[in-house]
């Protein structure tokens, strides 16, 4: 079994990696919003349902992605309250 030092050790490289992961996916959701700005000027008028869910989906791709972002910050806590108590 591992020691306390090397737990906390192994804890705080994935935090850091959870940290840099949560920031890739706050680029993603800003790269997607410009997709979906860039969309709705194309298709500004137009009553194509194809292309209104198109917006939809990018819409709920960064909503999807939001959500992932919070699980990991739940994550990073949880290991952070863990590492408090060790």
């Amino acid at each position: 079994m591992a020691g306390v030092e090397e737990v906390r050790e192994g804890i705080a490289l994935c935090n850091e990696k959870a940290s840099e992961g949560i920031a890739a996916l706050q680029q993603a959701v800003h790269v997607l919003e410009e997709a979906q700005q860039a969309l709705a000027t194309a298709i500004q008028g137009s009553a194509q349902e194809e292309m209104q869910q198109a917006y939809g989906m990018l819409a709920e791709v960064t909503q999807t992605i939001g959500g992932a972002q919070g699980t990991i910050n739940a994550c990073i806590s949880s290991t952070e309250s863990y590492v408090g108590r060790l």
